[in-house]
């Protein structure tokens, strides 16, 4: 749960990850709250070292993007620089996103294997589904639709009001994770070693999105997009 959140997108992958290898509830609340706590200092820290350093907007939002564990740390930080990060940023963690079917799905096929082979039985399509965590399918489901299905006009008059359910659903999410947390939790489990290794992926991840994201957004490999 950890690696997927660390390396895909935050706290949706971990939930991926939780359903696809029937994993401890209670480890996930671990997770993800782990996931919420070290995005936050990262949220004020990466813009002011984005202007510190003078890195061009475009390449600092791809760095938000790729590196921040929740969709909303990287609105609110690309926000802080300007509208050209915040896009840029919006755009690479979408795309991240839209990767969590297939992980999601090669994770499921994996563990059902695995778990199949160390138990000797065969694993079956059936099992596959179960694993699967449905919430990706109504993800892929909904994106379509909006995207090729509505009319623009249709997708334009809705965004508020499923925004507004959106947010409040999140919050309300969230809140329920913070009241099965435990702050003492984060150091305790494992002497804190999951805590650590976390963090050291994610300290790798700041360094190495920062390298792609100058050769992808930053006129080196390819042509600098221009955001409007």
């Amino acid at each position: 749960m950890l690696s997927t959140a660390v390396s895909i997108c935050g706290v949706s992958a971990a939930i991926a990850a939780c359903g696809a290898i029937h994993g401890d509830r209670k480890k996930l609340s671990y997770a993800t709250s782990l996931v919420l706590i070290v995005a936050v200092p990262m949220m004020v820290l990466m813009p002011w070292a984005i202007r510190a350093l003078g890195i061009p907007d475009v390449v600092g939002g791809a760095w938000l993007g790729g590196t921040l564990d929740t969709s909303g740390s990287v609105v609110a930080a690309g926000a802080l620089i300007s509208e050209a990060a915040l896009k840029a940023g919006v755009v690479v963690k979408f795309s991240q996103n839209v990767l969590l079917g297939g992980a999601a799905f090669l994770l499921s096929l994996w563990w059902t294997f695995r778990k199949g082979n160390a138990g000797g039985e065969r694993p079956s399509g059936r099992v596959i589904w179960d694993r699967f965590p449905k919430f990706v399918l109504g993800f892929i489901v909904a994106s379509l639709v909006f995207s090729f299905v509505l009319d623009p006009v249709t997708v334009g008059a809705t965004k508020r009001t499923l925004g507004a359910l959106r947010t409040g659903w999140f919050a309300l999410a969230f809140t329920c994770i913070g009241l099965e947390t435990r702050v003492a939790d984060l150091v305790s489990i494992q002497r804190g070693r999951p805590a650590v290794a976390f963090i050291g992926a994610q300290a790798f991840n700041v360094v190495w999105t920062l390298a792609l994201a100058f050769l992808l957004f930053g006129g080196v490999l390819f042509a600098a997009p221009v955001f409007k």
